[in-house]
């Protein structure tokens, strides 16, 4: 049964592309395990917000088409990658029930993408969290020229979307320096990574959100976690989606290449 009223938002680190057929990655079977273990109520469909979609404007893909193209933007992986499908079905209700909520929230212009299918920000975690693929999806861009408030205020304007059974999903990652990654397995983790992943770890889990959207100025390391925000801004959305006094839960954790996190959080909404 759909269920109405979500109080949760989420976000994943969606890490490597190769998430979607590596199964010595952790944080793939966390995914494959999502329902069963940290979320077992069926949306009635899934807004992703995914750090490989940016526009200068909020948009939408509001595509009526029975099934959402798989956009394999991603390039030198696996010659398997590239034949993966997920073709959810489309949400146009959903995408203009979005760019209401925005407009409606002081957002003057929200366009709508009538051709974009989903990015791999969005399918790889989505394959591996709803594998059946029937749930309407819709994504949401993000704005790389804006900062981290901008972002926790368009999650605000989303949040009654939960009410009517909307999954918010943030797909990014926790730290995203891909020049400082190393193909080593020493299991030694970068220190300026572990210093920001614990910092926006304890950050999060003590509710301090406005940290949390300073983190340019609070977070120690947060030019070299993130050189360009576009990953951790659907971090953000996700945040602002679930409220202010919200609370925070860690729900998945590990590392790869010495300073990728997945760390993936779960906000609940206060009551």
């Amino acid at each position: 049964a759909i269920v109405m009223g979500l109080k949760e938002t989420f976000f994943i680190s969606h890490g490597s592309p190769t998430l979607s057929i590596d199964e010595t990655l952790p944080a793939r079977h966390f995914l494959q395990s999502f329902r069963e273990k940290v979320f077992s109520q069926r949306p009635s469909s899934i807004l992703i917000i995914s750090g490989h979609w940016e526009t200068a404007h909020p948009t939408v893909n509001a595509l009526s088409a029975t099934t959402l193209d798989t956009i394999h933007d991603f390039y030198g992986f696996p010659k398997p990658m590239y034949k993966l499908k997920y073709p959810a079905p489309g949400a146009p209700q959903l995408a203009m029930r979005v760019k209401e909520a925005l407009v409606s929230s002081g957002f003057k212009r929200v366009d709508e993408d009538k051709k974009r299918g989903l990015d791999h920000g969005a399918w790889v975690p989505l394959m591996l969290m709803y594998p059946e693929a029937d749930i309407p999806v819709c994504q949401l861009s993000i704005q790389t020229d804006r900062d981290a408030t901008y972002h926790y205020n368009l999650g605000k304007a989303l949040a009654p979307l939960k009410d009517d059974g909307v999954l918010i999903i943030g797909s990014g990652s926790a730290t995203h320096n891909l020049r400082a990654l190393r193909r080593s397995n020493d299991g030694c983790i970068a220190s300026w990574a572990l210093e920001f992943d614990t910092w926006l770890k304890e950050s999060l889990l003590n509710g301090r959100y406005e940290d949390v959207n300073q983190y340019e100025e609070k977070a120690p390391n947060g030019k070299v976690a993130h050189p360009w925000p576009d990953h951790f801004y659907p971090l953000h959305v996700a945040m602002g989606a679930a409220g202010e006094n919200a609370k925070a839960e860690l729900i998945h954790h590990s590392w790869s290449l010495n300073a990728l996190s997945y760390a993936s959080y779960k906000f609940t909404t206060a009551v």
